[in-house]
């Protein structure tokens, strides 16, 4: 009996821990989209048999991350600019009223929170190589932070949930972005302008440098679709 065979006879959720990391794969960007999913492949490489690698991705499939081939298995989602377009809109609308909120109701607490999580980012290398951008985790979780910072005063736990998944969704094209644009975009100095306008409260400013950070991801990643597509 293969490795992966008795894996599946001993752990029935398998094909839960397989679509979880699958999942994060697909969007840190370590499985480019359009990427065929061969199945032979994925079982050796995730430990799982053919049956809970099947279902885990028809999971993926139904949340939009994969997509079935006729007769021939599944591959990564493409990263469709069309797609795109509509997750930063939707970023955009929802994040600016999360953040107008929070720079409203916000107080010397939210104030240290923000300034503490823009300064944890700063210190740190937004890669791990200076030559070619190579996630760096500690740069992408205290990043998660900072985003997560600005908006958390405005009161409404709902409109979060919902900038949240937002922000999910949108974690693969940021990966694409990423490989595009470093070093060449200064990422910190974005941060550390939509922080100082945050914290003098001027929510005009503010939010019109928080859509401008989301639309250049955009602009980015777009470029790079068409020179693909072309």
């Amino acid at each position: 009996m293969s490795q992966a065979s008795q894996s599946e006879g001993r752990d029935p959720t398998l094909a839960t821990a397989v679509h979880r990391r699958l999942r994060e794969d697909i969007l840190s960007g370590r499985l480019a989209p359009g990427l065929k999913l061969k199945l032979r492949d994925l079982a050796e490489s995730y430990g799982a048999g053919a049956s809970p690698m099947r279902e885990a991705l028809s999971k993926l499939a139904a949340e939009g991350l994969a997509e079935r081939l006729e007769h021939r298995g599944f591959r990564v989602a493409a990263a469709a600019p069309s797609q795109l377009d509509g997750l930063i809109r939707s970023r955009v609308l929802a994040e600016c009223a999360a953040l107008r909120e929070s720079l409203r109701l916000g107080d010397s607490a939210w104030e240290d929170a923000v300034v503490l999580a823009e300064h944890r980012l700063n210190r740190l290398a937004r890669s791990l190589d200076p030559h070619r951008f190579a996630t760096n985790p500690e740069w992408e979780a205290c990043h998660l932070r900072f985003h997560q910072a600005l908006l958390e005063a405005c009161g409404a736990p709902q409109l979060i949930a919902f900038c949240d998944r937002l922000r999910e969704e949108a974690r693969r094209y940021r990966a694409l972005a990423n490989t595009v644009a470093y070093p060449d975009r200064d990422v910190a100095a974005e941060h550390a302008a939509i922080a100082r306008a945050a914290l003098e409260r001027d929510a005009g400013t503010a939010t019109a440098l928080l859509a401008q950070h989301y639309e250049r991801t955009g602009a980015f990643v777009g470029a790079d679709l068409g020179r693909r597509a072309g």
